[in-house]
């Protein structure tokens, strides 16, 4: 009881004593270094804010605004419309030329080179999760798990069901005539139509 007493008087005290008043020096060292501190961290803010954007990996701009050789995805084919090239996983596009002109020259995933408007903007790096090509399912209900239905081939249905049915093995000829790709319901597929009609004398 006596102790808490005590503690209960020299509160006051002590508290008087650790004001910064109470302690001009050590008050001004503390101001000296908080300003300091506080000039060096702005002189680190204006130099991230004068970083070179090409280099911040989702970034969105225009192309105009971006180098020649930068990495790119998710890019728009007319302006304010949105993204809609090169979109998959793991995929990305490269500038060629330095975009000073109305178009600029990109490379696509696929090899093929492609004009498209400066103006349209693009997400710089590279599509994440690039193993998805390359996961294998491990039965075939995980292919249903995403949503995705089996597929039978035509050859291997009988001959009401699908037109390349039937037959003594892998074959979709029907007699002496050879069988053109067709749909279930029987109509041609893959230029089988001007084939069908070659065959039938409609035109040479």
């Amino acid at each position: 009881m006596a102790l808490w007493r005590a503690r209960a008087a020299l509160s006051p005290l002590l508290n008087r004593l650790l004001q910064p008043a109470s302690f001009p020096s050590v008050n001004n060292a503390f101001r000296g270094f908080s300003t300091t501190d506080t000039s060096l961290r702005d002189k680190m803010m204006k130099q991230m804010a004068h970083l070179d954007i090409n280099a911040q990996v989702g970034t969105c701009m225009p192309l105009a605004s971006m180098r020649i050789g930068t990495l790119i995805y998710n890019i728009e084919m007319n302006p304010g419309q949105g993204g809609k090239l090169v979109r998959a996983a793991g995929s990305c596009a490269k500038i060629l030329k330095e975009p000073t002109s109305k178009y600029c020259l990109v490379k696509l995933p696929s090899g093929a080179e492609k004009l498209i408007d400066s103006q349209c903007r693009a997400t710089i790096g590279r599509v994440s999760n690039p193993g998805h090509n390359t996961r294998t399912l491990r039965k075939a209900g995980q292919s249903r798990w995403l949503g995705r239905r089996p597929v039978v081939r035509g050859v291997a249905m009988n001959p009401v069901d699908h037109p390349h049915g039937g037959g003594e093995g892998r074959s979709k000829s029907s007699g002496s005539f050879g069988r053109v790709s067709q749909t279930p319901w029987g109509k041609p597929t893959k230029c089988g139509r001007n084939q069908e009609r070659k065959r039938n004398g409609k035109f040479k």
